[in-house]
């Protein structure tokens, strides 16, 4: 089989045998796809190095940024080495090409009164939901608030998770109900990247919540469903219902920016840096992988500290 025929063949291997995410193969599959489109009537086989240079100016030049053409580079260089594993090519053209550097912005957070702020306690009072039919039951009406009383619960629930112990999305959304045990102690066991397990501390707040949702959460849930958080069919929820609860919330409570899944993640890491310094401890509750990964939270913690300098010495104080 030539190399263009053989992409399937990798993309199964990433997804069977290394256990890569749906995500992470449809990403691969899509760079690949690219390095098709890029070299045309020319054979993968017969790509060089001058070939990749120009591909990643041709993406470059189409306003692909440097991380996004170094994640292309690397799904190309990974599949020519396995090519080469398996003896179908000699080389590899995209050794030593390098995608241009960008500038890393800083993940934005939210400050720890904003976070009070988008967590408290004001949305918990549901409001009577006006129903289209002008001539709707008050059984209706009053099946509708009791309805929103616990979508109410489950998002205060889901909120102060994120916030407590500083997860991911898809880790959230992924939760059981046989959880609830370990969250009474203290602790959560979450599944996350390359189904690496890691127990994340969880705070007061959070526990009273999930607690204040778990006693309700019958009245949601379908027969049977295994999710600690479902929606309003009673079905696991799903990631951009959670998305979008989350900016609601945010609406609601006046703040001024647009605030998504993780952000509270952020501003988890960034928050308990600030307050106890220990970059290991941050780096082992996120579950990442290296430490240059966590250290982004570092110059957010030295913004903090500059801001306190500015407002705070006598010699940097404006006039």
């Amino acid at each position: 089989m030539t190399p263009s025929a053989l992409v399937p063949v990798w993309l199964a291997e990433l997804a069977d045998q290394r256990r890569q995410s749906p995500h992470t193969v449809a990403g691969y599959r899509h760079d690949l796809e690219c390095l098709l489109e890029l070299a045309g009537e020319t054979p993968l086989e017969s790509l060089t190095a001058t070939h990749i240079r120009r591909f990643v100016g041709v993406l470059h030049a189409r306003g692909l940024g440097g991380r996004t053409l170094a994640r292309a580079l690397s799904a190309w260089r990974g599949y020519y080495r396995w090519l080469g594993r398996r003896g179908v090519l000699a080389s590899n053209p995209v050794e030593g090409v390098r995608a241009p550097k960008s500038p890393r912005p800083l993940p934005k957070v939210l400050s720890p009164d904003e976070a009070n702020r988008l967590l408290g306690d004001a949305l918990r009072a549901p409001v009577r939901a006006t129903s289209p039919d002008a001539e709707a039951s008050a059984e209706d009406a009053d099946a509708e608030t009791s309805r929103a009383a616990l979508v109410a619960l489950r998002d205060q629930a889901m909120f102060e998770l994120f916030y407590s112990s500083g997860l991911r999305l898809s880790e959230l959304a992924s939760l059981d109900i046989d959880c609830l045990s370990d969250i009474v102690s203290g602790e959560v066991r979450v599944l996350g990247k390359r189904s690496k397990t890691r127990q994340v501390p969880v705070g007061t707040r959070a526990r009273e919540a999930i607690a204040a949702w778990a006693a309700q959460r019958e009245a949601l849930a379908a027969r049977g469903e295994k999710a600690l958080f479902v929606g309003v069919r009673g079905a696991r929820i799903a990631v951009r219902i959670i998305e979008q609860q989350l900016e609601r919330r945010a609406v609601a409570q006046g703040l001024p920016m647009r605030v998504h899944p993780h952000m509270l993640r952020h501003s988890f890491a960034s928050h308990v840096l600030q307050s106890s310094g220990d970059l290991r401890a941050v780096q082992e509750m996120l579950g990442h992988a290296s430490i240059a990964s966590t250290q982004v939270y570092t110059h957010l913690d030295f913004q903090h500290l500059a801001k306190v300098y500015d407002a705070a010495h006598p010699r940097a104080r404006r006039k």
